[in-house]
Protein backbone atom coordinates (compact mmCIF):
# COMPACT_ATOMS: atom_id res chain seq x y z
CA UNK A 1 0.00 0.00 0.00
CA UNK A 2 1.36 3.43 -0.98
CA UNK A 3 0.88 6.22 1.51
CA UNK A 4 0.70 9.92 0.72
CA UNK A 5 3.36 12.08 2.36
CA UNK A 6 2.31 15.29 4.09
CA UNK A 7 5.04 17.73 5.09
CA UNK A 8 5.14 19.12 8.61
CA UNK A 9 6.54 22.48 9.71
CA UNK A 10 9.51 20.83 11.45
CA UNK A 11 10.47 18.93 8.25
CA UNK A 12 10.75 22.03 6.07
CA UNK A 13 14.22 23.38 5.38
CA UNK A 14 14.10 26.99 4.24
CA UNK A 15 16.65 28.79 2.09
CA UNK A 16 16.91 32.28 0.62
CA UNK A 17 17.53 33.05 -3.03
CA UNK A 18 18.64 36.28 -4.72
CA UNK A 19 17.15 36.91 -8.15
CA UNK A 20 18.41 39.68 -10.43
CA UNK A 21 15.45 41.10 -12.37
CA UNK A 22 17.50 43.19 -14.80
CA UNK A 23 16.26 42.65 -18.40
CA UNK A 24 13.92 39.83 -17.33
CA UNK A 25 10.36 39.66 -18.65
CA UNK A 26 7.83 40.53 -15.92
CA UNK A 27 5.46 37.56 -16.19
CA UNK A 28 8.12 34.90 -16.63
CA UNK A 29 10.07 36.19 -13.64
CA UNK A 30 6.92 36.42 -11.52
CA UNK A 31 5.95 32.78 -12.21
CA UNK A 32 9.40 31.47 -11.24
CA UNK A 33 9.41 33.52 -8.03
CA UNK A 34 5.85 32.40 -7.16
CA UNK A 35 6.92 28.75 -7.57
CA UNK A 36 9.84 29.32 -5.17
CA UNK A 37 7.61 31.07 -2.61
CA UNK A 38 5.03 28.25 -2.70
CA UNK A 39 7.66 25.50 -2.49
CA UNK A 40 6.53 23.70 -5.64
CA UNK A 41 10.17 23.12 -6.60
CA UNK A 42 10.61 20.79 -3.61
CA UNK A 43 9.67 17.10 -3.55
CA UNK A 44 7.97 17.56 -0.14
CA UNK A 45 5.48 20.13 -1.51
CA UNK A 46 2.18 20.05 0.34
CA UNK A 47 -0.55 22.48 -0.82
CA UNK A 48 -1.89 23.36 2.63
CA UNK A 49 1.54 24.00 4.24
CA UNK A 50 3.96 26.83 3.52
CA UNK A 51 6.92 24.81 2.18
CA UNK A 52 8.46 27.67 0.22
CA UNK A 53 11.75 29.50 0.41
CA UNK A 54 12.50 33.20 0.78
CA UNK A 55 13.20 35.25 -2.35
CA UNK A 56 15.08 38.55 -2.60
CA UNK A 57 14.59 40.35 -5.92
CA UNK A 58 17.04 43.10 -6.88
CA UNK A 59 16.97 45.55 -9.82
CA UNK A 60 13.16 45.42 -9.96
CA UNK A 61 13.12 48.81 -11.68
CA UNK A 62 14.88 47.33 -14.73
CA UNK A 63 12.33 44.66 -15.70
CA UNK A 64 11.01 44.38 -19.25
CA UNK A 65 7.58 43.76 -20.73
CA UNK A 66 6.70 42.57 -24.21
CA UNK A 67 4.46 44.17 -26.81
CA UNK A 68 2.63 47.42 -26.06
CA UNK A 69 2.09 46.67 -22.37
CA UNK A 70 4.01 49.75 -21.22
CA UNK A 71 1.31 51.99 -22.67
CA UNK A 72 -1.73 49.66 -22.62
CA UNK A 73 -1.58 47.68 -19.35
CA UNK A 74 -3.67 49.41 -16.70
CA UNK A 75 -3.72 48.85 -12.93
CA UNK A 76 -7.06 49.67 -11.30
CA UNK A 77 -8.01 50.13 -7.68
CA UNK A 78 -11.27 51.15 -6.11
CA UNK A 79 -11.74 52.90 -2.77
CA UNK A 80 -15.36 51.82 -2.39
CA UNK A 81 -16.73 55.36 -2.69
CA UNK A 82 -18.50 56.87 -5.71
CA UNK A 83 -15.91 58.21 -8.12
CA UNK A 84 -13.18 56.35 -6.21
CA UNK A 85 -11.82 54.25 -9.07
CA UNK A 86 -8.19 55.08 -9.90
CA UNK A 87 -6.27 53.82 -12.92
CA UNK A 88 -2.52 53.89 -13.50
CA UNK A 89 -0.70 52.85 -16.69
CA UNK A 90 2.24 50.42 -16.33
CA UNK A 91 4.73 52.99 -17.66
CA UNK A 92 3.84 55.48 -14.89
CA UNK A 93 3.76 52.74 -12.24
CA UNK A 94 7.30 51.65 -13.17
CA UNK A 95 8.52 55.25 -12.77
CA UNK A 96 6.80 55.92 -9.43
CA UNK A 97 6.85 52.52 -7.67
CA UNK A 98 8.85 49.91 -9.62
CA UNK A 99 8.76 47.36 -6.81
CA UNK A 100 4.96 47.41 -6.64
CA UNK A 101 4.60 46.17 -10.23
CA UNK A 102 6.52 42.99 -9.46
CA UNK A 103 4.84 42.54 -6.05
CA UNK A 104 1.37 42.70 -7.64
CA UNK A 105 2.31 40.23 -10.38
CA UNK A 106 3.67 37.71 -7.86
CA UNK A 107 0.95 38.14 -5.24
CA UNK A 108 -1.78 37.52 -7.82
CA UNK A 109 -0.12 34.16 -8.61
CA UNK A 110 -0.22 33.03 -4.98
CA UNK A 111 -3.31 31.76 -3.11
CA UNK A 112 -5.69 34.53 -2.05
CA UNK A 113 -5.96 33.44 1.58
CA UNK A 114 -3.96 33.59 4.84
CA UNK A 115 -1.48 31.00 3.53
CA UNK A 116 -0.76 33.17 0.47
CA UNK A 117 -0.18 36.20 2.68
CA UNK A 118 2.27 34.19 4.77
CA UNK A 119 4.15 33.22 1.59
CA UNK A 120 4.24 36.82 0.40
CA UNK A 121 5.98 37.91 3.61
CA UNK A 122 9.06 35.95 2.50
CA UNK A 123 9.35 38.09 -0.64
CA UNK A 124 11.69 41.11 -0.51
CA UNK A 125 11.88 43.40 -3.54
CA UNK A 126 14.40 46.21 -4.12
CA UNK A 127 14.60 48.65 -7.04
CA UNK A 128 18.40 48.89 -6.81
CA UNK A 129 21.13 46.27 -6.84
CA UNK A 130 21.79 46.10 -3.08
CA UNK A 131 19.85 44.48 -0.23
CA UNK A 132 20.27 44.26 3.57
CA UNK A 133 19.76 40.46 3.81
CA UNK A 134 23.34 39.17 3.86
CA UNK A 135 22.73 37.41 7.21
CA UNK A 136 20.41 34.90 5.48
CA UNK A 137 23.29 33.73 3.23
CA UNK A 138 21.19 33.93 0.05
CA UNK A 139 22.06 31.80 -2.96
CA UNK A 140 22.19 33.58 -6.32
CA UNK A 141 19.58 32.06 -8.60
CA UNK A 142 19.82 32.46 -12.38
CA UNK A 143 16.41 32.67 -14.09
Amino acid sequence: MIKTYHAKEKDIERRYYVVDAEDKILGRLATRVAILLRGKHKPIYTPNIDCGDGVIVINAGLIRVTGNKLKEKVYRRYSGYPGGQKTVVLENMLKKRPTEVLRLAISRMLPQNPLGRKMLRKLKIYAGDSHPHQAQNPTKLEI
